[in-house]
């Protein structure tokens, strides 16, 4: 089967990220361990087949920095309820599965909502299906129809933020018409 060339600019973004991650494994940002890092990025760019990550041209650092904020106080609030729920209720605690279709069709913006979300203590997901952008979330306590709605509310709004953040423009435009904000 025959690969689509991908222009460099496309590629740039997942070689720079494959050098960190390779520097960052090894803890060695020298020169050579750079170089070294380069090679292999090209290498598993080039052998393995890794879609091209479509940026939206777009980083807002003033949506960014809020969003880091509540983003560490919602990871230290769920913290204390696991805690409670832990320590207070044991395995009596209910948790469900449930589904949230995004509002982004970008491979990116769906995996960025992800990670967010499971970086929060008593949510994980479980299963993500990109043909409709649906997040599966494994939420700790939910309970019921309410806390399933909630839980969704939470993870569209996590997405809500990124599109704010790095989204299109066009998907920027579509949350601005949603929202009326």
């Amino acid at each position: 089967m025959s690969r689509k060339r991908i222009s460099l600019r496309q590629e740039l973004p997942l070689l720079v990220w494959l050098v960190i991650v390779w520097c960052a494994l090894w803890q060695d940002f020298r020169p050579g361990n750079l170089l070294f890092g380069s090679l292999v990025a090209v290498v598993v760019a080039r052998l393995f087949y890794l879609p091209p990550v479509e940026l939206g041209g777009r980083f807002n650092v003033l949506r960014a920095l809020p969003f880091a904020v509540v983003f560490l106080g919602r990871v230290v609030a769920a913290s204390f309820q696991v805690l409670y729920l832990a320590v207070a209720k044991g395995p009596a605690v209910i948790s469900a599965v449930v589904a949230v279709p995004l509002r982004s069709h970008s491979d990116l913006l769906v995996t960025a909502t992800g990670h967010v979300i499971s970086l929060i203590p008593g949510s994980l997901v479980v299963d993500v299906d990109r043909s409709t952008s649906t997040l599966y979330i494994h939420g700790i306590n939910v309970r019921d129809a309410t806390d399933a709605a909630k839980l969704r509310k939470d993870v569209r709004d996590t997405e809500a933020g990124l599109i704010r953040i790095m989204g299109t423009r066009a998907e920027l435009s579509a949350l601005k018409q949603e929202v009326g904000a």
